[in-house]
């Protein structure tokens, strides 16, 4: 017996997931992590009476299972490309019609079905009305724009 008596097997188990875990976070390998689960499920078997055998056969195949299910999604979710953008970010490399006149000090555009005040990238040029224009980055209420 490697702990005292008086320590419950299930105890050691939750106490062997959480170091587990701890590995887990600092590595990102996605293996410490499911044999964690795995600990936890044999905690619950332990908590129920049944003897170190059954425990380490639980752990084992609990290991295997979780490692065959859990990391093969985790990888997946890594290769997933970032989320779509959102909000006036979604904007920006948008194309934009022209609707007042627009140079360094500002003017109008339709953007996304509604009317933006624009201004040209660093006073790059003049845009005159029924042009098409890239919206290059949003400050505050304004798209910055470039032909």
């Amino acid at each position: 017996m490697l702990y005292p008596a008086c320590v419950p097997d299930w105890l050691i188990w939750v106490i062997g997931s959480g170091v587990l875990v701890v590995g887990e976070i600092s590595t990102l390998a996605f293996i410490l992590g499911p044999v964690a689960l795995a600990a936890l499920v044999t905690a619950g078997v332990a908590a129920a009476g049944v003897s170190l055998v059954v425990q380490l056969i639980v752990f084992i195949v609990a290991s295997i299972a979780s490692l065959a299910i859990v990391r093969p999604i985790a990888k997946r979710h890594l290769r997933t490309p970032p989320k779509i953008r959102t909000g006036v970010a979604a904007l920006v490399g948008e194309s934009a019609l022209v609707l007042e006149r627009i140079d360094q000090h500002g003017g109008q555009i339709k953007l996304g079905g509604e009317v933006w005040s624009a201004r040209a990238l660093d006073g790059v040029g003049t845009f005159d009305p029924g042009a098409h224009v890239h919206v290059v980055e949003i400050s505050g209420a304004t798209a910055i724009v470039m032909g």
